[in-house]
């Protein structure tokens, strides 16, 4: 089932989504509830948002082999995670802004995992997979030379717009070896599967939950393969997920916003 958050004039909703109609529902982490069918629209008529707003978005680093190997880095032990802010967020077909302080932005296309149950120190991987919501595209937008510079990840990527998110959450979904694609300005740049991970999302949340309290709309973005590389205005950068969808955005300077 994929369920999306939706604008139409003042009114923003939840919604699942069927072929080319969207079809309001009262709670969006009830991934088993029945929609309702009072309130149907036409997706064309729809300004289709991030699918979540999150609490706090969670970044996985070097968790695909290859990317660490592109980064010369050695492979970590454990999961490395950093934090974006929630005011990084924003949807699809929306648009990236090149802040000033940076002259290397780098795309990192990512599978999400969305959580839909509070979870705090889980059990088992049962207990992880039922707080799972689904799973929906991510770009892990970056300011590669703040990143070298600062030797910590925070200011690279908390930018306004670092965090684009969509376009729809996929809730029945396998993540173990789904094909992952980035495409910018049509050309193919990034191109790996979710097989190719060193920690698989259960791992991730299992991990995470037992640090921090998750809650409903959380985030974990699970890492990059390789092939990142520099946005420049004008650009479009394109994240497919076999089973999701495509997350598109646009590239500006910020002296365009």
């Amino acid at each position: 089932m994929k369920i999306g958050r939706f604008q139409k004039g003042e009114r923003v909703f939840f919604g699942v989504v069927l072929d080319s109609e969207v079809i309001e529902i009262p709670e969006v982490y009830s991934p088993d509830r029945i929609p309702s069918y009072e309130e149907v629209h036409e997706l064309k008529s729809l300004k289709i948002l991030a699918p979540v707003w999150p609490t706090k978005i969670i970044g996985v680093g070097l968790n695909y082999k290859d990317h660490a190997k592109e980064l010369g880095l050695s492979l970590p032990k454990e999961p490395l995670f950093f934090f974006k802010p929630p005011s990084a967020v924003i949807g699809p077909e929306e648009i990236i802004y090149l802040p000033p302080e940076s002259k290397e932005v780098h795309y990192e296309g990512e599978l999400a995992v969305v959580i839909g149950k509070k979870l705090y120190r889980p059990k088992s991987y049962e207990e992880v997979e039922k707080a799972i919501f689904g799973y929906t595209c991510f770009n892990d937008v970056t300011a590669r030379d703040l990143q070298k510079k600062d030797f910590q990840w925070s200011r690279c990527k908390s930018f306004d717009t670092f965090a684009p998110l969509g376009p729809f959450i996929e809730t029945n979904l396998n993540p173990l070896n789904l094909k992952i694609e980035t495409y910018v300005n049509g050309e193919l740049k990034q191109n790996s599967s979710t097989s190719e991970l060193l920690f698989n999302p259960y791992e991730l949340v299992k991990f995470v939950a037992h640090i921090m309290t998750l809650y409903p709309g959380d985030i974990i973005a699970t890492g990059t393969p390789p092939g990142v590389g520099a946005l420049k205005d004008g650009d479009v950068v394109e994240i497919k997920i076999e089973g999701i969808g495509i997350l598109r955005n646009y590239v500006k300077n910020y002296s365009e916003r």
